[in-house]
């Protein structure tokens, strides 16, 4: 708180048909593409090669024909043949099985590539999976509780390098997997409709300056609202304690109104007073928007993160452009009652979810991790 991704060989005939129908396919700009091996070295197959909905995706011997042929585009999805790997019925259960469908935006047809070579669904949190650790050619994929076992790891092709479709360095279903326990309130459309307000977070830098500083802004966000449930702060009591009437202008929505609000649980009234100010909005007088509008609660914490030290020496957004590291990010938000070894355990919690989420986005997190 501040102050915080055969059947038997293939005869000719079918070999063609699934070229034509790569090449015919309109697949997004900058697709990486290739195959996806795993368990024994085989790799992720249409069942036929059929293009038609409902086909079984299955594990076989790699042979480099269409049905083997998988494009990353970048939009969170896995196409071949012209479709997209789905999971059946929408389906969040250990066991549920993986087909091909026509592409519909589903969060049942979202993948994110990890960068410990998981290939995840955020909507289930569940990894992609042989059924049954078994490598024969023919074997049904599924999704399954991810283990860190051999038949959960694959070698896929990485993101094209045109970005996401919204123009952050995450995409939704990384986010999703990120957090896939949040508050519907923490939307990703409400972060990404406040990034314009900061134009350089998360967009400086080199790709890697880029992943590390979106990453370590939501591992300090995980921390900050217990994995993005919380909207405000938990302990009412605490509530009277946000005012400062030495500021002039006081407190004039009440002296309990300044609690902690939003992914960086923003508190105080001069705190209230100075962010709204820089964003054009009264936030002295009216508080309660932070809570009830995504856009303006990520635009608390984007402010915060921009644009103050709090008890740290840089900004968050200059710790991790610059390279100073993690841990000055915490310093800065919360360093006069975690740093130096005040609250380690807490320290630690935002750095193993910075470590996470570094992974998810395929990046090292660099150096000085701790404050």
């Amino acid at each position: 708180m501040p102050f915080s991704l055969r059947a038997a060989r293939l005869p000719v005939l079918a070999a063609l048909f699934a070229v034509l129908t790569a090449l015919l396919t309109v697949t997004p700009a900058h697709a990486a593409s290739g195959s996806i091996s795993g368990l024994a070295g085989k790799c992720v197959d249409v069942a036929g090669a059929n293009a038609a909905n409902g086909t079984a995706v299955q594990l076989y011997d790699c042979n480099g024909t269409g049905a083997q042929l998988w494009s990353n585009s970048g939009d969170g999805t896995l196409r071949a043949l012209g479709k997209c790997l789905d999971v059946v019925d929408r389906s969040t259960a250990d066991g549920a099985a993986v087909q091909l469908w026509d592409c519909n935006g589903g969060a049942n047809q979202q993948w994110v590539v990890s960068a410990a070579r998981d290939i995840v669904n955020p909507a289930a949190n569940k990894c992609l999976d042989v059924r049954d650790n078994n490598s024969a050619n023919g074997t049904r994929l599924q999704i399954w509780t991810c283990a860190g076992t051999a038949n959960q790891k694959w070698n896929a092709p990485a993101s094209g390098g045109g970005g996401t479709p919204s123009g952050f360095v995450v995409s939704e279903a990384q986010f999703n997997q990120m957090f896939p326990n949040r508050n519907a309130f923490y939307s990703y459309s409400g972060l990404v409709a406040a990034l314009s307000s900061y134009p350089g977070f998360a967009n400086t830098g080199s790709d890697t300056v880029k992943k590390q500083e979106a990453a370590a802004f939501l591992a300090n966000v995980n921390h900050e609202t217990g994995g993005l449930v919380y909207v405000v702060e938990q302990n009412t009591a605490n509530y009277p304690h946000y005012c400062d009437w030495s500021q002039s202008y006081g407190c004039p929505a009440g002296q309990a109104a300044y609690y902690g609000r939003g992914p960086i649980q923003l508190s105080w009234n001069f705190n209230y007073k100075a962010a709204g100010d820089a964003l054009g909005l009264d936030l002295l007088n009216n508080p309660w928007l932070v809570q009830n509008d995504a856009s303006v609660a990520w635009k608390t914490g984007l402010w915060y993160w921009n644009t103050q030290s709090g008890p740290g020496t840089m900004t968050p957004h200059n710790a991790m452009v610059n390279q100073a590291g993690f841990g000055q990010t915490i310093r800065s938000i919360n360093g006069s009652l975690e740093c130096d070894g005040r609250n380690p355990a807490q320290v630690q919690s935002r750095v193993d979810a910075y470590n996470r989420f570094t992974s998810i986005l395929g990046v090292a997190p660099g150096g000085n991790l701790y404050c």
